[in-house]
């Protein structure tokens, strides 16, 4: 099974997708501020607990770790609305965690990351690149649409359908039409033998005169 097709396949509430969106976009700040090994993990429910993600990525330093995290939350609350419920470690920088509670951002330090790492704790999670999660993405879009393209198409069937019943009437016309031609037909038979039945009794009558 290819990493997308279990995604793509999901029915996602509008809820997921907005969350789905969110993490998106956040990976797209790491990739613009030059985080370093950018990484989504797609969180087993059983496992998770309240997140659904959590997304990683790595600085060269301090500085770079808090650019990060504070474009982060800007452009979410910009583009979004969207406010995180809890900061921690902005003040030192070496690990920065933005908690969104459907997801949490961590922002490590190359050496704290590699001290913690994450990614081997939650080993039921499934790790995506950004370009992976926009892919999968993608395809749960397409998906829709052609859901929705086959709906509407079988929505149009029973209106095709409709004008090749109405065309079986005239049929049915003609079949009526034919009976009164039926009718004639056995009129003039029977005035033709009528005419025949008149003739002998004319005779009849020239040689009684």
């Amino acid at each position: 099974m290819r990493s997308g097709e279990t995604f793509y396949r999901m029915r996602l509430s509008p809820a997921q997708k907005q969350t789905r969106a969110l993490v998106q976009a956040a990976a797209a700040v790491c990739e613009d501020k030059k985080g370093l090994n950018t990484r989504i993990l797609a969180l087993d429910p059983a496992d998770s607990g309240l997140s659904d993600f959590f997304l990683v990525t790595s600085a060269t330093n301090e500085r770079q770790a808090v650019t990060i995290a504070d474009e982060i939350e800007l452009r979410l609350k910009r583009d979004f609305g969207v406010y995180p419920h809890s900061v921690e470690g902005r003040r030192h920088g070496e690990w920065i965690l933005l908690d969104y509670v459907d997801f949490v951002v961590h922002v490590f330090l190359a050496e704290r990351r590699a001290f913690y790492d994450i990614e081997r704790l939650r080993k039921s999670a499934r790790p995506l690149t950004p370009a992976e999660f926009d892919a999968e993405l993608k395809a749960e879009l397409a998906e829709k649409t052609r859901a929705v393209r086959t709906k509407a198409a079988v929505k149009k069937r029973p209106a095709s359908v409709k004008p090749a019943a109405k065309a079986k009437k005239p049929a049915k016309r003609a079949a009526t039409a034919k009976k009164p031609a039926k009718k004639a037909a056995s009129r003039r038979k029977a005035a033709a033998a009528k005419k025949k039945v008149a003739r002998p009794s004319a005779k009849k009558a020239k040689r009684s005169r």
